[in-house]
């Protein structure tokens, strides 16, 4: 991605140059589904699959039918007829929690202008800490600001401008709970004076403007979060109060019916609206010991889930952790924007945080942080302490852990005249093959963004010609020669699928709208493609895996989409490849150390590899 160079339009110029999302042709996206699941079944089973296939498509059977009311949704959607289906769908009908399981989370690398406090107590916030959460903040105010004039430069590909819509929804931006289909709020401009920042498991609201919206300047930032922390520090010497915020970690329903009791009091109203237009979030957390913030995979898991769910609220679309020690990480909520979108806001703000201090005027009459105030009877506090008890199941039942291939990168990668995205998610099918000597159903997130509100596309990355290399590699007998060549049919079929995702000539999101256009049960028993077990296996994606390269700043990851698979976040910079694995400990399939071992050396051999590829030349 590229940002506009020379003369700077406005952020949004490029919207009206937009295509629409395309709706694809019927047997187009079930010719390309059956390719997809071919190399996932046996010979019988993929002959069942071609069969309920060849009669979904019929013009007297179901599929037709879909199609002309999903081309009808489309004629009236004003700007996409995935746009709708896919919040609701993918997000926020979603009832199990958002904590781990929709929410991502990073590492972003550290600031030489703050060294990390390793000496700092236990317990207690730091100067480290508050300085750079206040420098932090500032770059964050300023990425916000630039948004509402419209002086963001707009992202570029080399084919053409990308949407910029998911902009629109970075600042002020909250899911709120409602029963069955929750809800998302926020403003554009985003002109809130406030942010939210999380302390002791407390909330707080902290100004960082005035009325005339004059901005605070990082002395008066800095001011704020430190007297943000000792009236909390002053408040809980004298009083147990709840952490309201854990409701965020439930279940959804749980919180939904938390949230409705709460509403009852105007006050709690009053302090649900505050968190809810707040800019962003603020987690400064205290309780991690200063020497495991030394380690990056005690850092990520402290990013992803802190305390059992504390210390954070969910809902929030960004919100940035600062430990005492002076490490950043960010969770952030998935629903109203996809994780490169946000990276990009993040890289800004990391870029402007090397930079030199170039503060402001103070403004006047700012106004002091105020702790969020909560009216909890009985009934809510039962509901939190639930929700504590099965956030900290939850937590204790996802394991991260990091790798990273330091010997090549990008760089060589491309001396062999591959895709570098195409080169790791090939390794990725060779080494599950090694690891369990079958093929992974496998998603890999695809961006559409060169579509109007664009969201993502699955590119199915298991193909026939990837499991060829995968057997093909593992072959001892095999010439290295041959098995470049499997290589290469891989590489070529994984970059024609990724175009084809990126065209809006997917599998999943078609296949999604079509299912969303069912009316009843006697239809959905007619929906033959969808009844036949091939469907579900190719859905229950095994690698749930997403590219956030540049990943110099950046290590990120979120949890596996089913009990027997692994989460895979993938960066691949210059000089090296970083990657997160994640799994569910109940499963008794996964093993996360041992499968990134199995990738380690399988990054390894196919270096090898290519290494005598070049010197045959």
């Amino acid at each position: 991605m590229t940002y506009a160079a020379g003369a700077r339009l406005s952020t949004f110029a490029n919207q009206q140059r937009l295509p629409r999302l395309p709706v694809p042709a019927l047997e187009d996206t079930v010719g390309r589904y059956l390719k997809s699941v071919r190399p996932l079944l046996s010979a019988a089973e993929y002959s069942q699959t071609e069969r309920a296939a060849s009669t979904f498509t019929k013009d007297s059977e179901l599929g037709p039918i879909l199609q002309r009311r999903l081309l009808k949704v489309d004629a009236e959607a004003p700007h996409s007829w995935l746009e709708d289906i896919w919040l609701k769908k993918a997000y926020l009908e979603w009832r199990d929690p958002s904590y781990i399981n929709v929410n991502w989370f990073a590492l972003l690398a550290d600031n030489p202008d703050f060294p990390l406090a390793t000496d700092a107590a236990r317990g207690r916030p730091t100067p480290v800490q508050i300085g750079r959460a206040a420098r932090l903040i500032t770059h964050m105010l300023e990425m916000n600001e630039a948004l509402n004039r419209e002086e963001l430069p707009a992202d570029m590909q080399r084919d053409g401008p990308l949407c910029m819509n998911q902009y629109k929804w970075q600042f002020g931006t909250t899911r709120i709970p409602k029963p069955g289909c929750d809800v998302l709020v926020n403003q554009y401009p985003s002109t809130a004076r406030h942010i939210l920042v999380m302390y002791r498991n407390q909330t707080i609201e902290v100004p960082v403007y005035n009325s005339d919206g004059q901005r605070a300047n990082i002395s008066q930032i800095t001011s704020q979060l430190a007297l943000a922390t000792e009236r909390i520090d002053s408040l809980l010497a004298s009083q147990a109060l709840p952490s309201v915020a854990n409701l965020t970690a439930g279940h959804r329903d749980d919180w939904t019916r938390a949230r409705a009791i709460l509403e009852q009091d105007s006050g709690n109203r009053e302090s649900l609206a505050k968190v809810d237009s707040s800019l962003f979030g603020v987690c400064l957390d205290i309780d991690v010991d200063p020497q495991d913030s030394l380690d990056a995979e005690r850092c990520i898991k402290v990013f992803n889930h802190s305390d059992a769910g504390a210390n954070r609220w969910f809902d929030k679309s960004i919100q940035l952790v600062i430990m005492n020690s002076g490490r950043l990480g960010v969770n952030c909520e998935h629903t109203p924007v996809d994780a490169l979108t946000t990276g990009r806001l993040l890289m800004e703000v990391g870029e402007r945080e090397r930079g030199p201090v170039k503060d402001t005027k103070p403004c006047a009459d700012l106004g002091k942080p105020a702790p969020i105030q909560w009216n909890v009877g009985p009934e809510v506090v039962q509901i939190i302490d639930k929700v504590r008890k099965d956030a900290g199941v939850l937590a204790g039942n996802l394991r991260i852990v990091l790798g990273q291939m330091e010997s090549y990168g990008a760089q060589w990668i491309k001396t062999l005249g591959v895709s570098p995205d195409a080169y790791f998610q090939v390794a990725l099918q060779a080494a599950y093959y090694r690891h369990y000597g079958q093929p992974a159903p496998t998603y890999e997130s695809s961006s559409l963004r060169k579509f109007l509100h664009g969201r993502t596309e699955t590119i199915r990355s298991c193909t026939e010609e990837s499991l060829a290399f995968s057997k093909a590699f593992g072959d001892r007998d095999m010439p290295v020669k041959k098995k470049l060549v499997y290589f290469q049919q891989a590489i070529a079929a994984h970059v024609e699928l990724s175009k084809a995702a990126a065209a809006g000539q997917g599998v999943d999101r078609h296949l999604l709208g079509l299912r969303t256009q069912i009316q009843s049960p006697e239809e959905a028993e007619r929906a033959w493609l969808f009844q036949d077990r091939a469907y579900v296996k190719s859905m229950s994606f095994a690698l749930s895996t997403s590219n956030v390269t540049p990943g110099e700043r950046f290590r990120g990851g979120f949890a596996p989409v089913i009990l027997d698979g692994y989460g895979i976040n993938y960066a691949m910079d210059r000089n090296d490849l970083k990657f997160s694995v994640s799994e569910w400990l109940s499963s008794s399939v996964t093993d996360a150390p041992a499968f990134r071992q199995t990738l380690n050396k399988t990054l390894e051999d196919l270096y090898e590899a290519g290494e005598y590829a070049k010197n045959q030349k």
